[in-house]
């Protein structure tokens, strides 16, 4: 653990950086869109941002936009299985983070609280970049921001001066049958109008940890994804665009049930999700209103379950789905000489449809039960909000309101009907300041809230370890986030440093009944009984020594409380980060990356009591990786050595151990015009 905080205590105290990407030569000042609901300069965001582009993900071979995450400063990824990884922002994953695609929201009512395997249900190859916006995010985009934003952005296709076809081709491998997947894509482009469309077949085998581990059985799994993008500029102050995107998973199981609760069969089959959206934007050349727009969307989820205990003949088979339509319309004015103001509404209605289907296996008999929710419960969330962006000399400043009004309707066979309208209001305030050329100092105050949704209010059942009970008693989570920051944006060094500190009450936690048991299962159920803190820094350090050459650093360390436990926050990852050198030349790069993770040994109860938490708490490690690759007009291709140390090791609070020593191979053919 020392020799970890030493590494830390050493990025700390440098002259501190944060590119927005972790790879490419991006800058600062990189244009970012989450924090604003439209493109601002990053140097003049009060908010913390970081950027990952698809070079990235592509240069590092990253297998899905999870694991891709492990890139970024601040992100810590949990996986509970191999097709999960649920995303840490400042102590906070599952329902206390928002995941947003091209400004859409993506959590819905049954997002679960702790770790989910959600951000798996997205295909990293159309995805064109991520960005995480962090302990802020509620005034832009509503519930569930605790820890903060994922933005996801995918791919559009771009405008050409004539018709023109595109097409690539990419096929990746990983050694030990760890990894076959291929995508296609074809489109054509004009001078108004472009679309292109892709498909991914993807085979998971099953996952190889390193040293003693070996191979984890069963973790591999399948995966399809298919999407289409389009474009059209009817006008040159008009665009439409428009997006479906479609994944789906088959037999994913869940490892460390079967390995550590005695079931035969336990498995995510299917995991699905669809996207559709259509966005109209016009924007005028008058002096006052710079944009409107309305944009239109459809999601469908689905989650099925699938399971049977060792020495039992009854397959139990769950089925939760969700369908989502929603409604964004926002307009961007110049009311001000000197700033910008943002006004918008939204409107989104979940539909939950729940099943369970108990079939003996030796009679083939079934018996239908009441699913883990109540069937054919609704939630609808409605809101106001305003943003305003003002530059006065080398300050900017930045205010935002939101108002949200929630429905949520429930006819529960087992509890009767429960109508419950919960709502908030929030806001944020930020400044940036200017110091000569390179030097920035930050501050954000902001308060977020997440309104109690069917997931906390019906579950009855299974959930990891314990068995959950509804309770339509619950009213919003709150908090109170602070955030003081510094960033350096010399030629060849940039940085960031920040602090952060948030106050959490009116917490929705899961409490037990008594000395209850169902199952054999301890019994649960929710309620607003907890209050706490977290707090730490981010730190990083990028330094261009060399034409070609580069050097990244960063860290980031967390410290949580439950106040009203008297015990550690749970789930808190320990101090973690990564230091690469990287290479870049006429196509041509190669790096070498080493990431780390401290011990942790500060666990409350529930970590204790969680199977996928070593006994003590989780070791710390350090896994050394490498990348190389040549891109040309046409071809590319990208080499990667992972785990080179062949170190046995766990993301904190995991169900599978990291991947072992590996090489894996990505060949990409694509069609390109001069």
């Amino acid at each position: 653990m020392r020799r970890y905080f030493f590494v830390f205590l050493l990025f700390a105290t440098g002259l501190q950086a944060q590119t927005p990407d972790s790879l490419p030569n991006t800058q600062l000042h990189d244009v970012v869109v989450t924090a604003a609901r439209k493109p601002e300069s990053l140097r003049r965001t009060p908010e913390k941002i970081t950027v990952l582009t698809a070079i990235t993900m592509r240069q590092s071979q990253a297998r899905t936009l999870p694991e891709a995450l492990n890139l970024l400063n601040g992100v810590f990824v949990q996986k509970t299985n191999h097709g999960g990884g649920s995303p840490f922002l400042r102590g906070h994953t599952g329902n206390q983070t928002l995941t947003i695609m091209d400004g859409i929201r993506l959590n819905n009512a049954t997002y679960r609280y702790g770790p989910n395997q959600y951000l798996n249900t997205f295909d990293l190859f159309s995805t064109e970049k991520v960005e995480v916006m962090y302990g802020a995010g509620s005034t832009q985009y509503g519930s569930d921001a605790f820890g903060g934003v994922i933005a996801l952005y995918s791919d559009l296709p771009k405008l050409s001066d004539r018709i023109r076809p595109m097409g690539q081709v990419t096929g990746r491998w990983v050694s030990g049958g760890m990894e076959n997947s291929a995508r296609a894509e074809a489109g054509i482009s004009g001078k108004k109008a472009a679309i292109v469309g892709g498909y991914s077949a993807r085979r998971f085998g099953d996952l190889i940890g390193g040293d003693t581990t070996g191979r984890q059985v069963p973790t591999g799994y399948h995966e399809n994804a298919w999407d289409v993008r389009a474009r059209w500029n009817p006008a040159n102050n008009w665009e439409i665009t428009a997006v479906h995107r479609h994944l789906a998973q088959s037999d994913v199981p869940v490892f460390h049930k079967i390995q550590l609760e005695n079931f035969a069969v336990n498995a995510f089959e299917p995991q699905k999700r669809n996207i559709s959206w259509l966005k109209n934007e016009w924007k005028p050349q008058g002096d006052l209103l710079q944009s409107v727009s309305l944009t239109l969307s459809r999601q469908f989820s689905e989650e099925g379950r699938v399971s049977r205990k060792n020495g039992s003949n009854i397959l139990r088979t769950e089925t939760d789905s969700v369908r989502t339509l929603a409604a964004i319309v926002q307009s961007n004015w110049t009311l001000f000489r000197r700033g910008t103001t943002s006004l918008g509404a939204e409107i989104y209605h979940d539909r939950v449809f729940s099943h369970r289907e108990d079939l003996n296996e030796t009679t083939q008999q079934t018996v239908q039960k009441r699913g883990l929710y109540p069937n054919d419960a609704t939630m609808q969330n409605w809101a106001l909000f305003l943003l305003q962006n003002y530059q006065l000399h080398t300050w900017t400043f930045t205010a935002g309101a939101r108002y949200n009004g929630y429905s949520i309707q429930v006819n529960d066979t087992d509890n009767g009907a429960v109508d419950l309208r919960p709502s908030a209001l929030v806001g944020s305030l930020g400044a940036v300041k200017k110091l000569g050329q390179h030097h920035y100092i930050t501050a954000n105050a902001n308060s977020s809230f997440r309104a109690p949704n069917i997931d906390d209010l019906g579950t009855l059942g299974i959930v990891d370890f314990r068995y959950e009970v509804p309770n339509y008693d619950l009213k919003p989570e709150k908090a109170l986030n602070l955030q003081l920051g510094y960033r350096y944006t010399g030629a060849a060094v940039s940085g960031e440093l920040t602090v952060f500190r948030q106050e959490l009450r009116d917490l929705i936690t899961r409490t037990r009944r008594g000395l209850d048991s169902l199952q054999g299962y301890p019994v649960y159920l929710k309620e607003n009984t907890e209050k706490g803190y977290i707090q730490g820094a981010e730190a990083s350090l990028n330094w261009a020594f060399h034409r070609f050459m580069r050097w990244e650093n960063a860290a980031t360390y967390t410290f949580g409380q439950n106040s009203t436990k008297n015990e550690p926050w749970r789930r808190v990852p320990p101090v973690f980060g990564r230091s690469a050198v990287v290479y870049s030349n006429k196509g041509w790069f190669a790096s070498v990356e080493l990431r780390f993770a401290g011990d942790q040994t500060r666990l409350a109860q529930g970590d204790k009591d969680d199977n996928r938490i070593p006994k003590g708490g989780t070791p710390g490690w350090a896994v050394l990786n490498t990348y190389a690759g040549w891109a040309g007009r046409h071809w590319s291709v990208q080499l990667s050595g992972i785990n080179l140390n062949n170190a046995d090791y766990r993301y904190h609070g995991s169900g599978v151990n990291g991947q072992g020593r590996s090489v894996s191979c990505s060949v990409i053919w694509a069609l390109r015009h001069n």
